[in-house]
């Protein structure tokens, strides 16, 4: 089995997300989720990550789901949009059709929630280049409105379709939960 970014076990995460006692994370300094047991703290795999988790991968599955944390700029739209784009259907159906978007409150902001499964082309850079396709993946997104105009917060998890479908309500739960 794989990791989703093997030999990056780390203890403790890096600033601004931050690990406290009781297994919360303080995002953007301000939010805080509790992952779920048993996903690991990961080095973030790019300098954009502020934190990562890996995710155990369900049986047969090769490799390990992965969770990102980040803040970035751009409209929810334009991000809904890019995350969309990083899939394509094997039956080449628009993943605007394909895909699930939802707003709920939490933590008393929006958050738009995205489920889109397929081939992830999986890109180890920024700019989307050298994508690597990935079959039967899925991927599960989170964008927290910044309700004081800041900068939008990014939760993704995503992996082998199998890995990502046993461990979604876990995934929603902590966004639920977030406060």
């Amino acid at each position: 089995m794989e990791s989703a970014t093997p030999g990056t076990d780390i203890a403790s995460p890096p600033s601004p997300a931050e690990s406290t006692d009781g297994g919360e994370l303080v995002l953007a300094g301000k939010y805080r989720v509790t992952p779920p047991q048993g996903w690991q703290p990961r080095r973030p795999a790019v300098n954009m990550i502020e934190y990562e988790l890996s995710v155990p991968a369900a049986e047969g599955d090769p490799r390990d789901g992965r969770v990102t944390f980040m803040a970035a700029g751009g409209s929810v739209e334009a991000n809904i949009d890019r995350w969309l784009a990083q899939f394509t259907q094997p039956d080449g159906a628009d993943n605007r059709e394909r895909a699930k978007i939802e707003t709920i409150q939490a933590a008393g902001t929006e958050v738009h929630l995205v489920d889109i499964s397929g081939t992830y082309n999986e890109s180890s850079g920024p700019m989307m280049g050298n994508a690597v396709p990935r079959e039967n993946y899925r991927m599960l997104g989170a964008i927290i409105a910044a309700p004081d105009g800041g900068m939008p917060y990014f939760i993704k998890f995503y992996g082998p379709a199998r890995t990502v479908s046993a461990n979604a309500d876990a995934f929603r739960k902590m966004i639920e939960e977030m406060h």
